[in-house]
């Protein structure tokens, strides 16, 4: 399991992110967002403004912490000169130094975790894979996972649309997860789940393998995707399916067709107006990510990182129900605590991603 820590060396040394031109650029670009807030004439802008600021401004006060004890380091090595003053000069640069390497270190963490999309909510998608029923009833299992996590992180958790099956599992499940930070933390989720357990239609006891995929959005803004009304097509049906515990039926579900693309989305809610907003959503946090994944193509195709990639192609992680095991195989992690994960305890593989993705963000650097 990779550390959580990383020492304060490593991270100056492998990185040339510390540098004033850097630094003031932050604080240029953040003086700047706070103008243009001000500005009447930046209304329509003012969501994505917000969020950018929010964004910037933890950067920023480490920014101006770093160079007060820089500044303070400066003023106690005057005090070198003096015979009387220099031991307790030296005594206090060394308490300073140990300030400014913590500094630098958060400071630094700061920096590899500033991606934009960071504090979005997110649009949660999971399908069944191979398996028929079994691999519905894991995408079941899944969905329950995350509404629990989403719980004890106190986000807000929407399903808008579902495919059921008749014994409860899931050919597909679209949520809305509402809450600060939301795809910071889920984003390492998208990819292929691989279920290994003896299914509930299995008589012989053998165990089998199934899989689920689940794709995770940051949720778009108007200001991210516009979209021409005829590029789209509504459609007002009933919905399809079960229904049952999860979608309630009803007259009006909301079908979008994205004419330039292909992409459909169908939101099933009771109320028809609800129904298209929260489909106007999911369409344009597809779109969005489509663009993304694009560009990130485009600009470096051959560095592409297997970790919070959002490859749904790749096998991300093994539930062995037999053996209560767990394993994250991007990070070789592997924890004898599948109870717990499937109660909603995600935090200890999150964070071990997260961990992970910096420190071969440092040695891209």
């Amino acid at each position: 399991m990779p550390s959580s820590g990383h020492s304060g060396i490593g991270l100056r040394e492998g990185l040339g992110m510390l540098d004033q031109q850097k630094m003031d650029q932050i604080r240029h670009r953040c003086s700047e967002i706070e103008a243009r807030m001000a500005m009447k004439e930046h209304v329509a802008e003012i969501a994505a403004l917000s969020r950018e600021y929010n964004r910037l401004m933890p950067i920023v006060d480490r920014i101006n912490q770093l160079e007060r004890i820089r500044s303070d380091i400066e003023s106690v090595r005057e005090m070198l000169g003096s015979p009387e003053l220099r031991e307790m000069a030296q005594e206090e640069i060394a308490v300073l130094a140990g300030r400014q390497s913590a500094c630098e270190d958060a400071l630094t963490d700061l920096l590899l975790a500033d991606d934009p999309d960071n504090q979005r909510s997110v649009v949660l998608e999971i399908r069944a894979g191979t398996g028929g029923e079994e691999a519905a009833l894991f995408s079941s299992d899944l969905y329950a996972m995350y509404e629990r996590y989403c719980a004890l992180r106190t986000w807000k958790f929407r399903p808008l649309d579902a495919s059921e099956t008749a014994l409860g599992g899931f050919r597909e499940v679209v949520v809305i997860v509402e809450g600060q930070g939301a795809y910071h933390r889920l984003k390492y989720e998208s990819g292929v789940h691989r279920v290994q357990r003896v299914p509930e239609t299995e008589s012989g006891g053998r165990i089998h393998t199934s899989a689920a995929t689940v794709a995770v959005l940051p949720q778009a803004e108007d200001v991210d995707v516009r979209i021409r009304p005829e590029d789209i097509r509504v459609e007002t049906m009933r919905a399809s399916g079960a229904g049952g515990q999860h979608v309630n039926t009803t007259d009006s579900a909301v079908r979008i067709t994205h004419i330039p693309t292909g992409i459909t989305v169908l939101s099933s809610e009771k109320s028809q107006h609800r129904n298209r907003a929260q489909a106007m959503t999911v369409l344009r946090s597809r779109l969005y990510r489509q663009k993304a994944e694009e560009a990130a193509s485009e600009r470096a195709a051959d560095r592409k990182m297997q970790v919070g990639s959002g490859d749904r192609s790749e096998r991300v992680r093994t539930y062995n129900f037999p053996q209560g095991r767990l394993t994250d195989h991007r990070i070789n992690l592997t924890l004898y605590k599948l109870e717990q994960v499937l109660q909603g305890n995600l935090d200890e593989i999150i964070d071990a991603l997260i961990a992970d993705e910096r420190m071969r963000a440092l040695a891209r650097t």
